[in-house]
């Protein structure tokens, strides 16, 4: 062990471990940057069918026809994502290799899809509510373990220098892929009651997309760490907290930032349920918002991608929020299906810069052994707030009236935007040596 070393040879020991590690991240970033492209097309467009605002809200506003109940359960998915964002970064910050701990999360969060399919297409009213409700809280217990751990694999295998191109090519074809699935769910799949059920036979194919997707993660090669934390309990970990955050002012400011964004999507399961109120909600209208909110998100990311590479996620995370906060305004002012067309585009934009900006932003801040934590402590402020967001935008829905939700979800994402201001960029900051991954990642 390099500990055991005099000083000046543990020094050396630790460049040549660190020289090591640099090789294998270079040697197979071809074959690791083709399994993440591959990944995300498939993977992620099953996810973006359970997580966009059209299909889950829609169907369980059909099972419940209560916009708070449609909140509560959501809420109870983000909480489950809050609940197990830092267990899941005790879970991984000790192993030099995350991605046997990948596969199993991966393969459980696609088995509460399929529980969710099965029982749309086998139980009805109270009792497919139920079970609606309990595989969302599940996939969100085993998502926010996932999310901690595939972004900190993320960290290690993609260089910072490329890590905002193929981040956003991975969300294009994903997108893509993501956009005719949810046109074609919507248009035939629920709106011809494919199985019976429609809404059934969608999540079916989110959860044979999302498998074929993990299976494509076979072909990474993750190299090993040489300096991963000492194994701690969650009691402990949890206690130095504190400490960890008072070290960054700008990360703690990014962190709230985020989580207040995330309070101001109370308005995201209400998009759909808001325009089929003037439209009416069919299998037709409901792939057409899909479609427009999918593929905005799409092109977008391209744009996203290219300007975080040259200017950083700072800015991206600032226009983002800014896009996001005139489409929700703009949804407001909409009568016509070319109107929410345009709106629903507007928020799938916002959407997919903010999250592209949000997961790669929190990577910059922090040595790289403190990362899996600082991953999960942004993740339980965000889910924090998205599950509490839902429960009041549906209390307001319900007791008072749509517009409201959306003046609130404005208000919150200004104050996001004015903090978000005073973030110092992670790059533009004074090079640190035990940032030294990044920013050779940066001279690439």
């Amino acid at each position: 062990m390099s500990g055991a070393l005099p000083g000046e040879a543990a020094q050396v020991e630790q460049q040549r471990a660190e020289q090591h590690f640099r090789d294998h991240v270079d040697r197979h970033l071809p074959r690791n940057a083709r399994a993440f492209l591959i990944h995300g097309m498939l993977g992620m467009t099953g996810f973006r069918l359970v997580t966009a605002p059209t299909f889950v809200p829609a169907y369980l506003y059909l099972l419940s026809g209560s916009k708070l109940t449609v909140g509560l359960v959501l809420a109870a998915q983000y909480a489950g994502m809050a609940a197990s964002s830092i267990w899941g970064a005790t879970l991984i910050e000790h192993r030099q290799r995350v991605m046997p701990l990948i596969y199993l999360v991966g393969w459980l969060v696609r088995g509460q899809i399929l529980g969710l399919a099965l029982s749309a297409l086998l139980l009805s009213g109270r009792g497919a509510l139920l079970a609606a409700a309990a595989f969302l809280l599940l996939f969100g217990l085993l998502n926010g373990v996932q999310n901690v751990s595939f972004n900190y694999l993320t960290s290690k295998i993609i260089p910072l220098a490329r890590r905002g191109r193929l981040t956003a090519l991975r969300n294009f074809f994903g997108g893509l892929t993501a956009a005719a699935v949810a046109w074609m769910g919507g248009r035939y799949l629920v709106g011809n009651d494919v199985f019976g059920n429609g809404y059934a036979a969608t999540f079916l194919a989110a959860f044979v997309l999302t498998s074929l997707g993990i299976s494509a993660l076979a072909g990474m090669r993750e190299p090993a760490l040489h300096d991963v934390r000492m194994r701690a309990g969650f009691g402990r970990r949890v206690r130095e907290l504190p400490a960890l955050l008072a070290a960054d002012r700008d990360f703690v400011r990014f962190f709230v930032a985020r989580a207040l964004v995330a309070l101001g999507m109370m308005a995201m399961p209400f998009y759909a349920i808001y325009a089929g109120r003037l439209l009416g909600l069919d299998g037709a209208t409901l792939g057409y918002l899909s479609l427009a909110y999918l593929l905005a998100q799409t092109g977008s990311n391209l744009a996203w991608g290219r300007v975080a590479d040259r200017h950083g996620y700072r800015v991206v995370f600032l226009a983002s929020i800014a896009t996001w906060i005139a489409a929700t305004a703009w949804l407001l002012a909409c009568a016509t299906l070319p109107g929410f067309l345009l709106a629903f585009c507007g928020l799938g934009a916002g959407f997919g810069g903010f999250f592209i900006s949000a997961d790669n932003l929190v990577m910059e801040f922090g040595a790289r052994k403190d990362r899996p934590m600082l991953l999960a402590v942004s993740d339980t402020a965000t889910f924090g707030m998205m599950a509490v967001g839902p429960v009041i935008g549906g209390l307001l829905a319900q007791s008072v009236h749509f517009p409201l939700v959306f003046v609130v979800a404005i208000a919150v994402k200004l104050a996001a935007f004015v903090l978000a201001l005073r973030i110092a960029d992670p790059r533009s900051r004074r090079k640190r040596p035990d940032r030294a991954d990044d920013m050779a990642g940066l001279r690439d």
